[in-house]
């Protein structure tokens, strides 16, 4: 590949990176959320209930940061505190859904219309190297933290 090429994609990836950040904390701010806040709530979502630790986990979060990230997502009725039935002493964070979804959704309305628009925009071929290369970079992506995290 041509280094100039390489040069402009390793550019725009970034400048997308710092754009979507920009855009996640704008529609954090209207949800009454922080950035980072609006985030790990995203982590819940996909990933459905999980322990306190396993979200620690997953965040890199201190388990005191996790409490106090439960806490104000529990305040907002956005998750609630479960205790397994095997051990009241575990307890699962489960995401109130409808209440993230009625909050989410409509400030995320116009930019999934629009890039809806957008993929549909290129031929099937196109969107199949768009998928690989996000899956590839996601690939990359959580192999560097997996490294960095085990340093």
């Amino acid at each position: 590949m041509d280094e100039d090429l390489l040069k402009q994609i390793r550019k725009l990836s970034q400048q997308y990176a710092y754009t979507s950040i920009q855009m996640h904390e704008a529609v954090a701010r209207k949800a009454g959320l922080s950035g980072t806040d609006h985030k790990y709530l995203g982590f819940l979502m996909e990933k459905g209930q999980m322990t306190a630790g396993e979200l620690s986990t997953l965040t890199g979060l201190t388990t005191g940061a996790v409490t106090g990230l439960i806490d104000r997502f529990e305040k907002k009725n956005l998750v609630k505190r479960q205790f397994a039935e095997d051990d009241r002493r575990k307890v699962f964070i489960v995401p109130n859904t409808p209440t993230i979804m009625a909050l989410l959704v409509p400030l995320y309305k116009e930019f999934r219309s629009k890039s809806e628009k957008l993929i549909a925009s290129f031929s099937d071929e196109e969107a199949k190297i768009i998928e690989a290369y996000f899956l590839k970079a996601i690939d990359i992506m959580n192999e560097t933290t997996n490294q960095l995290n085990n340093k």
